[in-house]
């Protein structure tokens, strides 16, 4: 269920969706409501995860994010709301019960590491694909999704490549290329991670081929124009480093610095180009834009500065921010953006805890995850991610492996500290049998 949710998010273009649906038809976010009413029924027949009805920190995070949502879209609609902000609003309801169908199917439906491993194996195999395929947009100018539009009972938006200077910006199957930047570079820990562990699995063929994925899409990030995907990939590598041998990590600064070197030898003048975009960071527009929106927060927060205007509600006409933290901060006031960061961190802090705990197949996934959940979380800063589907997504879908890798965590402490207690449980039973035991007879025959 969830690799078909990975498949209809990455490799389905973003601006198809059912006809006639609009943004509800998109068919990423119609099987995260189907994953959603799924864990329902499953939680209605008693159903309990492998590991019981553990709290982990992340669920509790994911519950207040979405009581806050629920809090602010009341609160907006008892104000009152332009006819043409009430859609909105319940879009976004939608597409936050939709984002916890993900979170909660991946929580407590992976049963072990190995379901782990396997996802996340697919998960890097369809991003390096996606990747690739924003590669040839780049070289070709093209999009190659046209065929999208011949679908029956299907709408497809848009097929263009936009363009900074004299290069094409890659959009993938994304719907802008900012978006496309941040899933693959918010995926590159991951993918780094199973190239370093062989596909996660020791004595694997084709060890070379996981390499690919992430090549692919450092690559990419190097030709994106994008300051976002330049930042993100070095935090992404750096996000990486913690627990590699330090073989691995000289292994993967050489492979960056060949990347570079590569990027600036085959495509005359990126070189300047990227080194433009941030010597020259305070004449661009977007800059100069983002750093006006902050000085108008108080004013767009004065209505209501604990619950915001509401999730959805503030829409491009008032302002763009191209910031989700300061765009969550008007939508959902003071405590949206401090249940947002309570998701990033208790995720972030699940997957390091777990893993201290697992075996080095799962404990590589979760450095790695940890690792996406920092890189999402710089690359939030940088556009309205909430409002992108995959972006949005691929967010809960990393908190709900997070998750369940605390959860399995949990159980094995748990097993290891039954197994210490019926150990010396046995050797107190043993030591009271000895005591039970009459004394041998000095005199010997009886």
């Amino acid at each position: 269920m969830l690799t078909v949710h990975i498949t209809l998010l990455l490799a389905v273009p973003s601006n198809l969706t059912v006809a006639g649906m609009g943004t509800y038809g998109r068919p990423a976010m119609l099987w995260g409501l189907v994953l959603l009413g799924w864990w329902v029924l499953w939680r209605l027949e008693g159903g309990v995860p492998p590991a019981g009805r553990g709290i982990g920190p992340a669920r509790i995070a994911v519950l207040l994010l979405v009581l806050v949502i629920l809090m602010s879209f009341a609160h907006a609609l008892l104000r009152g709301q332009p006819a043409d902000q009430i859609s909105p609003a319940i879009s976004a309801l939608m597409r936050t019960a939709s984002w916890c169908g993900v979170f909660l199917v991946a929580m407590d439906g992976l049963i072990d590491s190995d379901d782990v491993v396997r996802l996340v194996r697919r998960l890097v195999v369809l991003t390096g694909i996606v990747a690739a395929l924003g590669l040839a947009q780049f070289a070709t100018h093209r999009t190659f999704l046209a065929w999208a539009e011949g679908i029956p009972g299907m709408a497809f938006g848009t097929d263009d490549v936009a363009s900074r200077g004299v290069f094409a910006r890659a959009v993938g199957t994304a719907t802008h290329p900012l978006e496309f930047g941040a899933v693959v570079v918010g995926m590159l820990p991951l993918a780094i991670a199973a190239a370093m562990g062989n596909g996660f699995r020791s004595g694997r063929r084709m060890r070379i081929g996981w390499w690919l994925p992430a090549g692919i899409a450092v690559l990419v990030a190097l030709v994106s124009v994008s300051r976002s995907a330049i930042i993100g990939l070095v935090v992404a590598i750096l996000a990486s480093m913690p627990g590699m041998a330090p073989r691995a990590r000289r292994i993967l600064a050489i492979l960056g610095v060949l990347a570079v070197a590569v990027v600036a030898v085959a495509v005359p003048g990126m070189a300047t180009t990227v080194i433009t975009l941030f010597t020259g960071a305070e004449d661009d527009p977007s800059t100069r834009s983002r750093a006006a929106a902050l000085s108008r927060v108080p004013e767009f927060l004065s209505a209501s500065p604990l619950l915001g205007a509401g999730f959805g509600t503030f829409l491009p006409r008032y302002y763009i921010f191209d910031d989700q933290w300061v765009l969550t901060l008007v939508e959902l006031g003071i405590a949206g953006a401090a249940a947002l960061a309570a998701v990033f961190l208790a995720s972030g802090w699940s997957a390091v805890l777990a893993a201290r705990r697992l075996d080095p197949a799962a404990a590589a996934v979760a450095r790695a995850s940890a690792a996406s959940v920092l890189t999402l979380a710089v690359l939030y800063a940088f556009f309205d991610a909430l409002g992108f589907p995959m972006s949005a997504g691929l967010l809960f879908l990393v908190a709900g492996l997070c998750a369940a890798l605390y959860r399995m965590s949990t159980r094995s402490k748990t097993s290891v500290q039954s197994s210490e207690v019926n150990v010396n449980r046995n050797h107190l039973m043993g030591d009271l049998e000895q005591r039970r035991r009459p004394a041998p007879d000095p005199h010997g025959m009886e």
